[in-house]
């Protein structure tokens, strides 16, 4: 019997995911529920490149980037489960829908990522996702979004 992940720490998350500094956006990833349910923490950190620029002296993460981060959570969520580690996985998005932001995350934030599988499968190419991102229990964003897992043949 082969054992159930339940939770992926950096160096599990950088085995599945080919995202690196600075578009690594998923610190670890927490209460997998095999292929259905996980949640990704992100700890929002001052130094990080976006700050520079968005926005100067009142520091905003971007909202694409929170829901990049949902995005990562669903594809380490997805590879842990099926055993994806080591595997080439790449990621596509090919669609944000219901996409909505209700409050600011600023660096000193810790960003819960609440995300949950709508359709999807082993060994199928496209799946849809849900996801919440919260910050000490606030509601910072929520989306659908599609995307396609693509393993190198």
């Amino acid at each position: 019997m082969t054992e159930t992940l339940l939770s992926a720490d950096i160096q599990l998350i950088q085995r599945i995911l080919p995202h690196r500094y600075p578009f690594l956006l998923v610190d670890k990833v927490v209460e997998i529920d095999g292929t259905s349910s996980a949640v990704g923490i992100k700890n929002v950190t001052m130094n990080e490149p976006h700050f520079q620029g968005h926005f100067p002296g009142l520091p905003i993460m971007p909202g694409v980037t929170i829901v990049e981060a949902m995005a990562q959570t669903t594809a380490v969520m997805v590879g842990a489960a099926l055993d994806l580690a080591d595997k080439d996985l790449k990621v596509y998005f090919m669609g944000i829908d219901k996409c909505k932001f209700r409050r600011k995350v600023v660096p000193g934030d810790v960003v819960k990522m609440k995300v949950r599988t709508l359709r999807g499968k082993p060994g199928g190419k496209v799946w849809k996702f849900e996801g919440v991102a919260e910050v000490d229990g606030e509601l910072a964003c929520e989306a659908e979004f599609t995307a396609m897992m693509d393993l190198p043949a």
